[in-house]
């Protein structure tokens, strides 16, 4: 444990605290397979996975990073095993109840991107009791991707713009980027520096696709619950060194 704390205070020193990512993106990735390769339930992986979610948290938090926004379930997840979504369902709920006062302690803000309606009556009652709690806070905004799908969420903003239209609260010829972005999930968010994804998986799975144009990708073979500070300050030191030219020269 000391060897890996003196690396990540090496890390962090070289890290340079003025061109941070304003915000990070993570497809948590592996959790299954690191599971499997210990001969353990799926849902062992899952339980895991929720020490590094509380572990990356506070990193982001501590360093300065504005905005984290985490995939934790999409759209396409629904398809899995029902007692595997139950007990996703339930690591939410232990998660919030369990983590909520320090979160708000530490002026992190929650916040849900996705359709909360399909979610069972308990885990629905946690995140909006989590929103509510922490509405006011801004030192970080964790952005959480609960039955989120990029394509479900372009599709639901079109819907609510030609609703807009067809009230005459919007003109056509007003429509452009920005005014489109506001009717993401996103909102007026500014759009990921940093896309991380675990695992050795080389997608993004229907993530944010209208919000990462410009993002840039690192991807690792890490498993998510193997994932740590370590591992996270090693992809803000690949991304600073990167030249980011949107498109320019």
């Amino acid at each position: 444990m000391a060897k890996n704390t003196d690396i990540e205070r090496k890390l962090i020193k070289e890290i340079d605290k003025t061109n941070l990512p304003n915000h990070i993106a993570i497809i948590m990735d592996g959790n299954g397979r690191w599971a499997k390769k210990r001969f353990l339930p799926r849902t062992a992986g899952h339980r895991e996975g929720v020490k590094r979610v509380r572990e990356i948290v506070k990193a982001c938090g501590d360093l300065g990073i504005k905005y984290l926004t985490l995939y934790a379930f999409s759209t396409e997840n629904w398809k899995r095993p029902k007692d595997e979504i139950d007990s996703l369902m339930k690591l939410l709920v232990e998660y919030l109840k369990k983590e909520l006062n320090t979160l708000h302690k530490n002026n992190v803000k929650i916040n849900i991107l996705g359709d909360l309606e399909k979610l069972p009556s308990l885990p629905k009652q946690e995140v909006f009791n989590a929103i509510e709690k922490t509405r006011n806070n801004n030192k970080l905004i964790l952005n959480i991707a609960l039955n989120y799908g990029g394509r479900d969420e372009i599709i639901r903003a079109i819907k609510l713009l030609a609703k807009n239209v067809k009230d005459n609260k919007i003109q056509l010829e007003d429509i452009n980027e920005e005014l489109f972005k506001e009717f993401l999930y996103t909102g007026s968010q500014p759009d990921p520096d940093l896309l991380i994804r675990t695992s050795g998986e080389l997608r993004i799975s229907n993530f944010l696709i209208y919000q990462i144009a410009y993002t840039e990708f690192y991807f690792t073979d890490i498993y998510w619950p193997q994932f740590t500070k370590e591992h996270l300050f090693k992809a803000i030191l690949d991304y600073q060194n990167r030249n980011r030219r949107f498109g320019g020269i």
